[in-house]
């Protein structure tokens, strides 16, 4: 399948970065410290913004005290930081004014992470202290699409997180999701899967836009199991 768009809004955490470990040993630490389960809060936290995780879990805690501990624990834990397959091959042959990053981890996390797996940051991104809402809220991919100065039907969101792919598809986005972190059920809401990047070509065009080239997964299949 060919698909070609103006530009890329990459989500950070399992599509450009495994930060498997880092995520569940921090957010475990902060579990146990607050009397939680920390399968559940591990749970919890995947493919939104630390703040909305504990508004839910602590709805009365001081949640800025504990937004900083959590990200001083993931900025201080690099052990298993990791490009994921393909990533570099599509940045580097991509122009950086054809993509950005929308995360959930804060702007000082991101860059952190991006500095530890030698991924440069793109001058612009959007993180998580820079919207009100979270996704799934639409927010932050309509900010993305605003920063590559296009109409979000012209950008391709790139997620792992059921989140993320409602995020996108709300704002108005097309969306290829990868199974990294989730079955192909649990993300009905990306308009194509794949199991990760290695899988897609990516290519300039002439008329300056960006071709996509990769195989689907079926809709049928089951790849891939819930990690974080």
């Amino acid at each position: 399948m060919k698909v070609t768009a103006q530009g890329l809004l990459f989500d950070m955490d399992g599509i450009l970065i495994s930060s498997l470990g880092s995520v569940e040993r921090s957010w475990a630490k902060w579990a146990e410290r607050s009397g939680l389960d920390v399968a559940e809060t591990i749970q919890a936290a995947h493919g939104r913004r630390a703040l909305e995780t504990l508004r839910e879990l602590m709805p009365a805690g001081d949640h800025q005290a504990d937004l900083r501990l959590i990200e001083e624990l993931e900025i201080n834990d690099t052990e298993g930081l990791a490009v994921l397959p393909g990533v570099r091959r599509i940045l580097e042959s991509t122009p950086q004014r054809f993509w950005t990053i929308v995360t959930s981890a804060t702007a000082r996390l991101a860059r952190a992470r991006l500095a530890c797996a030698g991924i440069p940051a793109p001058d612009r991104f959007v993180a998580a202290d820079a919207v009100a809402n979270g996704k799934p809220h639409p927010e932050p991919y309509l900010m993305g699409a605003a920063l590559l100065g296009l109409p979000p039907a012209s950008c391709i969101v790139v997620e792992d997180s059921r989140s993320g792919a409602i995020a996108g598809r709300c704002a108005g986005c097309r969306v290829l999701a990868t199974t990294f972190s989730h079955t192909v059920e649990q993300l009905e809401d990306a308009d194509w899967i794949v199991e990760s990047l290695d899988r897609v070509q990516v290519k300039t065009r002439e008329d300056h836009g960006i071709e996509l080239e990769f195989e689907p997964l079926p809709r049928a299949a089951a790849s891939g199991t819930l990690r974080r």
